[in-house]
């Protein structure tokens, strides 16, 4: 089940890793495209499938190739945590999941450019670092006890580290920055009051919402020694980059829309131009985010 389902999402990821890559190639010129953030995208669906294929891998292993041959049959070789291709599978969901938070980290750095702000969610991740490492390398090893239980061997006190960090990580830096950005949106409404909000705000909140719902899912299921914790621990995979990837997908059909709408209208008038001279001064700081993600959201002046 765990593996349909990351199939799934695996596909809907594929598709906007696509809309992605188009995003920054085919609509911007070969100047002005970010290929830090191309590296990242490129990097986060090498991984996330890498990650189906092993676990492809596995399931034919435990349900064909070992069904026969393997002591106690297909039940006891999945309940065989040192198994190489599930140790490559954690393996996997740590790199993953330091990416997803280092890009959050990134994106808090870039709104409010002040290093201080940061220096707890670095330490924070780097705990998301130990505790991973610390789990994979303690489920590679052999169990003395308790070794056919996943949640009660030595192993399950590091996977509860590293999902509590990774949550509150997510958590600070997604709020430090939906802080940072609606500060700024209440400054800009004091100055040219509109309804078309800078969707910025809210693209962010999704997408955090989106993968620590995932995480909290899986910690939660551990908790409570749920199988369920085997199906969230591959979904989190494909939600990390659908997460990355609809921050930039949203933000442009954002752009196209309000272009669209400008063009229905004939243009805007010099009372607006001048309107919206004002009114994008205070948006710098979210134009300087969206410009260093590689999505301009408009050429504001300096502020």
């Amino acid at each position: 089940m765990s593996t349909l389902l990351e199939g799934i999402l695996y596909g809907f990821s594929v598709l906007m890793f696509i809309g992605t890559m188009w995003i920054f190639t085919y609509k911007r010129r070969t100047r002005n495209t970010n290929r830090p953030t191309i590296a990242v995208a490129a990097l986060l669906f090498i991984l996330s499938t890498s990650h189906i294929a092993v676990g492809i891998i596995r399931v034919e292993n435990g349900l064909v190739k070992y069904r026969d041959t393997f002591p106690g049959g297909p039940v006891a070789f999945f309940a065989d945590l040192t198994q190489e291709t599930f140790v490559v599978k954690n393996a996997i969901l740590v790199l993953q999941t330091l990416l997803g938070d280092g890009v959050v980290i990134y994106r808090c750095y870039v709104v409010w450019q002040s290093i201080r702000v940061i220096i707890l969610p670095c330490i924070m991740w780097c705990g998301v670092a130990a505790f991973g490492v610390c789990m994979v390398y303690s489920m590679s090893q052999p169990q003395t006890d308790n070794s056919t239980n996943f949640f009660l061997n030595a192993a399950a006190q590091w996977i509860m580290a590293f999902l509590a960090f990774t949550i509150a990580t997510n958590l600070l830096s997604s709020g430090l920055l939906a802080y940072r950005i609606w500060m700024i949106e209440r400054k800009v409404s004091t100055i040219h009051a509109t309804k078309n909000k800078t969707p910025v705000l809210r693209v962010l909140v999704d997408a955090a919402v989106l993968y620590s719902a995932a995480v909290c899912s899986s910690l939660i299921s551990f908790i409570c020694s749920s199988s369920g914790m085997y199906v969230m621990a591959d979904l989190v995979i494909p939600i990390i980059p659908i997460a990355f990837y609809m921050v930039f997908i949203r933000i442009a059909t954002s752009q196209n829309n309000q272009a669209y709408a400008s063009t229905v209208r004939g243009g805007t008038t010099e009372t607006e131009r001048r309107s919206s001279h004002y009114h994008m001064q205070p948006l710098h700081t979210i134009n300087l985010y969206t410009q260093n993600s590689g999505i301009s959201l408009a050429d504001s002046p300096k502020v």
